[in-house]
């Protein structure tokens, strides 16, 4: 009898490719993802007011290659860069354009942001992830529990400084936690043990890290498939 696989832990559902800053295509991220064992990566590639239809469109049909495999592929947009008021048009626009997923490019303490960026993405029903948010401030990450929308801890450079504050306040708040690569290149992915100590990185605690790996994704992925 040939034994059962082992259930695959690693959700991530930010990623990049090189129709805008990453390095590798999609159909590259997607296959060291499944070689890593994800259970789902998400491309999310940047977009502002630009018309999003062709990236979804040229990404689902990458996707294509992996439909029938175990990992499961979503294809999104990380909304960049825009001033506050416009986040809610550009997400509807991108969930006209057939996106599974929106996150929007959060308040990190990396980059020069839109102030008002993480208030008017959680306050957007069409938003399912703040992507690292830097120092979100109590109120805001309340109301993106209020409305179900995930709080990222980042893998990525520069945007990991605040994850320890995303962390504590995102848990104070009762938020929906993940735990993302933010990956502009095939060797950027995190494997789930490289993800567990990242979260342990940030401050949680093994309870608060198996639900930031497992609890918050299955929580994202039900919001996701009720659309």
């Amino acid at each position: 009898m040939t034994p059962a696989a082992a259930p695959r832990l690693r959700f991530d559902f930010h990623a990049h490719t090189f129709l805008t800053d990453g390095q590798n295509s999609a159909t590259d991220m997607w296959f060291a993802a499944d070689r890593l064992e994800h259970r789902v990566l998400a491309i999310t590639d940047h977009v502002a007011l630009d018309d999003p239809t062709p990236l979804i469109a040229r990404l689902r049909q990458e996707a294509r290659a992996y439909e029938d495999g175990p990992m499961r592929t979503l294809v999104g947009v990380e909304l960049s860069m825009l001033p506050p008021r416009r986040i809610a048009g550009a997400a509807r626009a991108a969930r006209k354009a057939d996106a599974d997923i929106v996150i929007v490019h959060g308040e990190t303490l990396a980059e020069a942001v839109p102030g008002g960026t993480n208030r008017a993405a959680v306050a957007c029903p069409d938003v399912d992830v703040l992507a690292h948010p830097g120092l979100i401030e109590a109120r805001v990450a309340e109301l993106a529990a209020a409305h179900g929308v995930a709080l990222e801890i980042s893998g990525r450079k520069g945007h990991s400084l605040a994850n320890g504050h995303v962390a504590r306040t995102g848990l104070a708040a009762g938020a929906t936690l993940v735990v993302d690569s933010d990956a502009h290149g095939t060797d950027q992915l995190l494997s789930i043990g490289r993800a567990r100590q990242l979260a342990l990185g940030a401050g949680l605690d093994a309870r608060a890290v198996e639900r930031a790996l497992a609890d918050g994704p299955r929580a994202l992925l039900k919001r996701i498939d009720q659309r």
